[in-house]
């Protein structure tokens, strides 16, 4: 049995139908839930997330509303996306990150469509969970977040969701089944194929545009 680090930001959909399922993952004794600010990982590894590309956007609420019916998953569009995850992500930490927290968060959001900016809504679910502003709003908390975010980016997670276990990443919902195959212990991990797909050479690099 393993100990599993999940890291995720409640912006993401793909992250939330992963936390759906991750209590169908076998050889797991205990998950530790690490919120962390995915626009932070986009800009520490220079990155742009799937919201900021146009076709990528649409590809990417076409593919989770796939998903979420191929996995019996409820799924409701948001008012508007990208949002600010900030009020969820401190919330999350205030109350713990248990499964629990995590779970009421996400369904929050993309199970019921809310997101904090819903002043209605938001001040609901503070009620609910026996928080109030000022409490998402103290130096702990935001250290606590930020160390997330550091703690993260040492593991090499690049992207949300991420599953990190035996010091090894398993990034995205689609990374599932292989995460699950880590646990099982395959042994095509140790194979030649994998090993010549961790050390392919590295080849041309695309060359940036300098800002005029």
């Amino acid at each position: 049995m393993k100990q599993l680090d999940w890291y995720f930001d409640f912006i993401s959909p793909f992250a939330y139908l992963q936390s759906e399922l991750l209590g169908q993952l076998k050889g797991v004794e205990v998950i530790h839930y690490h919120p962390v600010l995915f626009a932070g990982l986009l800009n520490h590894w220079d990155n742009k997330g799937p919201a900021e590309i146009p076709p990528k956007r649409l590809w990417t609420f076409e593919h989770c509303a796939w998903l979420a019916r191929k996995h019996g998953i409820p799924l409701r569009m948001l008012p508007e996306h990208p949002f600010n995850p900030l009020p969820l992500l401190r919330l999350c930490v205030a109350a713990g990150s248990t499964a629990e927290i995590v779970q009421r968060l996400y369904r929050f959001v993309w199970r019921d469509g809310h997101i904090p900016a819903q002043t209605e809504h938001w001040q609901a679910l503070l009620a609910e969970l026996h928080m109030t502003p000022a409490m998402l709003d103290t130096p702990a908390i935001k250290d606590a977040l930020r160390h997330n975010g550091e703690k993260a980016i040492a593991a090499g997670v690049f992207g949300v969701p991420a599953s990190v276990v035996d010091g090894r990443c398993f990034w995205g919902l689609d990374s599932t089944d292989m995460l699950q195959a880590w646990l099982d212990g395959d042994t095509f991990f140790q194979s030649s194929a994998m090993q010549a797909a961790q050390n392919m050479p590295n080849g041309l690099q695309r060359k940036i545009k300098e800002a005029k």
